[in-house]
């Protein structure tokens, strides 16, 4: 003998509610054809440029500085150094110069501003040398905070490093008295930065 197993055998059939459907799977979502055809690449790219990214906000940056201080970017350089100058011409207009890597990260935003900044702080402001080299640098690290661009460990070890280089080479010409805004930076003449050549020296004017 059968017995029912729920309340509702206990009905006739006819009395019996349908049962329920199944409920319909959601389609899966598919790119158009025309997303799924692009490279990896090309994605990347365009997803750091939609409004609102950080790539946009260094290309904003980079855009208002060379406009602010008058600038010409002379070449976008590849590597994370920079140099920036000045042509004074006889009727006496001034061509401001810069060269440097485009602002795509904290590093080449650091070495961008830091050739700004030396238009901005005026070349011979600052005397000797290193001590206007410090004052680029402060005045870059300055610039990105007030823009919300991240200052890494990296860009202030850059910093740090381009610093002593200064001071070495300052003291190779003969430099007697080093200012205090560059004693945190100056270390033992033994374990003075090497003669290579980093962003921030030499300046041409």
């Amino acid at each position: 003998m059968k017995f029912p197993q729920t309340l509702w055998d206990l009905l006739p059939r006819g009395l019996r509610p349908a049962a329920a459907a199944p409920a319909a799977r959601p389609a899966p979502v598919r790119e158009p054809p025309a997303e799924r055809s692009k490279p990896a690449a090309a994605r990347l790219r365009e997803a750091k440029t939609r409004p609102g990214s950080m790539q946009q906000r260094y290309d904003h940056v980079t855009r208002q500085m060379l406009v602010q201080h008058g600038l010409r970017v002379r070449k976008w350089r590849t590597s994370m150094s920079g140099i920036a100058w000045q042509i004074t011409y006889r009727d006496g207009t001034i061509a401001r110069l810069i060269e440097a890597p485009r602002p795509r990260g904290p590093m080449s935003a650091a070495v961008f501003l830091h050739e700004v900044g030396h238009h901005a702080i005026g070349f011979n402001t600052y005397k000797p040398r290193c001590l206007e080299e410090y004052h680029a640098w402060a005045w870059a690290i300055a610039a990105m905070e007030a823009n919300g661009l991240n200052v890494t460990d990296a860009v202030r070890n850059r910093m740090a490093e381009s610093l002593r280089y200064a001071i070495a080479k300052a003291r190779r010409r003969g430099l007697r008295e080093l200012p205090p805004e560059l004693r945190p930076f100056d270390l033992p003449r033994a374990q003075a930065a090497p003669r290579t050549r980093r962003t921030g020296a030499p300046t041409r004017r």
